[in-house]
C-alpha cells in the first residue's frame, strides 16, 4: 500500500496542475507563456507541477477577482422580491394550465376518433365472419 501511495499522489498533483494550467486565463500566467507552462507540466510531471504551482500562476490576482453581479431588470433584487419576470410554478401559471387543457381536449378527441374507428372495424370483421344464408339450406 505504501508503494502505491506516492505515485498516486504524484499523478493527482500532475493532473490537477495540468488542468489548472489549461484553465488559467492567459493574463494570470507569470514568467513564461501559457503554452510553455503546459509543455513543462506535461514533460516533467513532478517538477513541472511544482514549478507551475510555485511560479506559474499569479494567485493573488485570481483570488481578488470579483464575481460579476447579474445585469438586467431584476438585478439587485433578492429572488423573492424580484419585479415582473418572476418565476411562477407550473401549477400556478394560467397559461400553462390552459395549454394542458387544450392538449387534453385534443387527446380526448383523438381517442374518441380511434374508438369509433375500432368499433367500425370490429363490426366489419363480425359481418365477414357471420355465415351467409346458404341457399342449399
Amino acid at each position: 500500500m505504501l508503494r502505491v501511495l506516492p505515485p498516486l499522489l504524484v499523478l493527482a498533483l500532475w493532473v490537477w496542475a495540468f488542468i489548472d494550467c489549461l484553465t488559467t486565463p492567459e493574463e494570470d500566467v507569470r514568467h513564461l507563456p501559457k503554452v510553455a507552462w503546459v509543455i513543462i507540466v506535461l514533460l516533467f510531471p513532478l517538477v513541472g507541477s511544482i514549478a507551475w504551482l510555485a511560479a506559474g500562476r499569479n494567485r493573488a490576482r485570481s483570488r481578488g477577482r470579483a464575481v460579476a453581479w447579474p445585469a438586467g431588470p431584476t438585478a439587485g433584487f433578492p429572488e423573492y422580491e424580484r419585479p415582473a419576470g418572476r418565476f411562477v410554478a407550473p401549477d400556478d401559471n394560467p397559461e400553462f394550465l390552459a395549454s394542458l387543457k387544450k392538449d387534453n381536449e385534443r387527446h380526448e378527441d383523438m381517442l374518441k376518433q380511434w374508438e369509433s374507428d375500432l368499433r367500425r372495424r370490429e363490426e366489419e370483421l363480425r359481418r365477414k365472419d357471420e355465415p351467409e344464408d346458404d341457399p342449399r339450406g
